[in-house]
């Protein structure tokens, strides 16, 4: 019995050509299974570093964004100095002594630096300032010789100071006109003639 056994098995271990296909077939299958298992290690490793690079990113452009309304607000920061200096600067009330050279000298850059400074004192001067009414009459008449007298020459009305001076002359003369010479200039109106006055004088010193 035991010889029996002995012959029989050497036929346990041989393979038949089905058995080899199936080896084959088998070890297919634990490729495949390894591929999977190495892909399923790999995939956790490679995800968390695409994150952290998309992270990376965010935070790089929230900081770009940041440093751009940072610098945004400084302009804006700057730009309001800069217009309240603007405004600020023509707004000073300090009265000298009240004019004496009213008229024209038919130099076009001169007059108009006189016309202004008339302006200013009649649009700022108080109530109580001595000869009220003679002053804004006087201020009234200079003012209507001016436009009369200097916009009949087209290299003189197209010029920036003359048009800006034409706007402030026809915002007062219309004050006076509306109130006559015995009312003062209301503040909102004086605060854009003074505002005019400082425009129209820049513009005169640069001979425009």
């Amino acid at each position: 019995r035991s010889e029996r056994l002995a012959a029989q098995t050497p036929s346990l271990v041989r393979f038949s050509p089905s058995d080899s296909f199936v080896v084959n077939m088998l070890r297919v299958v634990a490729l495949v299974a390894l591929l999977v298992g190495s892909s399923a290690f790999v995939a956790p490793v490679a995800r968390p570093r695409a994150a952290v690079r998309m992270a990376m990113a965010g935070d790089s452009r929230r900081d770009v964004a940041i440093q751009s309304v940072a610098a945004l607000g400084s302009l804006l920061a700057g730009a309001q100095m800069a217009v309240a200096d603007e405004v600020a600067a023509p707004a000073s009330t300090e009265l000298g002594p009240p004019p004496t050279d009213w008229g024209l000298s038919n130099q076009y850059y001169d007059d108009a630096v006189r016309v202004v400074n008339h302006m200013r004192y009649a649009t700022i001067m108080p109530k109580s300032t001595p000869n009220y009414e003679a002053i804004a009459t006087n201020c009234k008449k200079e003012m209507i010789d001016f436009v009369s007298f200097y916009r009949r020459f087209p290299n003189v009305a197209g010029k920036p100071s003359f048009s800006t001076l034409y706007t402030a002359i026809n915002v007062l003369a219309g004050h006076y006109t509306n109130y006559g010479v015995k009312f003062p200039v209301p503040e909102k109106r004086k605060k854009r003639l003074l505002q005019e006055y400082a425009e129209i004088e820049k513009n005169i010193k640069r001979s425009r």
